[in-house]
């Protein structure tokens, strides 16, 4: 993973994907999810619902967030994104939540935490995505004016609507899509 902006710009952080079974959200997706959420980030409660390396939260803070929740439940990955965050200088702005995605929407509900953007990556080829997004449109975690972004599989086509939540727009990078939804203002 390579830092692309604020104080630590250049520094790698690295971490074996191979090993750990993970794929890592590729630069020029990572790059247009930002362009995407350009005028969302700053300030904003950034949620990384699948946050395996922890890659795309470290970037939501250099470019602005004021606080991400990453939720992850692999403690080899947890501890990865530790380190991550105690060398980049972002532990403060950082909350690390180890649960599986859809019990920590349960758990966010109850304790009334909302998120101005989410942003999920769940297994490709799993049925995580659909369940997730259910979960998101369900419960009241996604701030009025918030954006969900869905990475997923380019044959996996995500419904117009889930819940409360609209889709905006599909955002397609070779053979990932980005999936932007929004609180349905009906």
């Amino acid at each position: 993973m390579r830092v692309r902006s604020k104080a630590v710009k250049g520094k790698k952080i690295r971490f074996d994907s191979t090993r750990n079974k993970l794929r890592p959200t590729a630069s020029k997706v990572k790059e247009a999810l930002f362009n995407i959420a350009v005028h969302e980030i700053n300030g904003a409660r950034f949620l990384d619902l699948y946050a395996g390396t922890g890659a795309i939260g470290l970037e939501a803070l250099r470019r602005g967030a004021s606080e991400v929740f990453f939720v992850e439940y692999t403690k080899r990955n947890i501890k990865y994104i530790k380190h991550a965050l105690e060398k980049s200088g972002f532990r403060e702005e950082s909350t690390i939540v180890a649960k599986k995605a859809l019990s920590f929407i349960e758990w966010a509900t109850v304790h009334r935490l909302f998120f101005d953007i989410i942003f999920l990556d769940p297994p490709y080829h799993s049925d995580e995505i659909n369940c997730a997004l259910s979960a998101i449109g369900r419960s009241n975690i996604l701030s009025q004016n918030g954006i969900v972004i869905a990475e997923h599989f380019s044959k996996r086509i995500l419904p117009d609507t889930v819940e409360r939540l609209q889709k905006v727009k599909d955002y397609t990078y070779g053979d990932t899509v980005l999936t932007l939804y929004r609180i349905s203002s009906q």
